[in-house]
């Protein structure tokens, strides 16, 4: 299967440690990051993805604001240039423990960070990242074809 993610999820995941929005999102993204963990591929989207759906369900979706698709449109750009690989709509992505030591090194040197400036969860991804992302749920297995 393959798993659909808008672009600034690709740096969220990398910090996700179980903690989110309400009870529903958290159980949905622990799904999620257990997908990415054993290997799925990614399928960039535009809008609302597998993390938001919980979220489609509230009176006024935070997932569909322009703030939100602006945070995409920075994310997509600083991984596409860390990576060397189109991050658009409808590109596929391997999230390999290369490419995920990778992204988490950019990440914790600020150079993956444009999107997460007005983000409420800023500061915890700083601490996670600090940290050394020692309780993070989203890993690959550094063996070829293991996930």
């Amino acid at each position: 299967m393959t798993i659909r993610l808008r672009a600034h999820h690709l740096l969220c995941l990398l910090t996700y440690v179980g903690k989110g929005y309400s009870p529903a999102f958290t159980a949905n993204y622990d799904r999620v990051a257990e997908r990415l963990s054993r290997g799925e591929d990614v399928l960039l989207v535009s809008g609302p993805d597998d993390v938001c759906a919980p979220l489609l369900d509230e009176p006024e979706p935070h997932c569909l604001n322009e703030s939100v698709v602006e945070r995409d449109r920075l994310a997509a750009q600083d991984v596409e240039e860390l990576l060397a690989q189109s991050i658009r709509v409808g590109a596929s992505l391997d999230l390999d423990a290369a490419i995920l030591a990778r992204m988490r090194q950019a990440f914790s040197a600020g150079r993956v960070r444009k999107a997460c400036g007005s983000c409420e969860w800023n500061e915890l991804c700083s601490t996670i990242a600090a940290g050394g992302y020692s309780d993070t749920l989203v890993h690959r297995s550094a063996s070829p074809g293991k996930g």
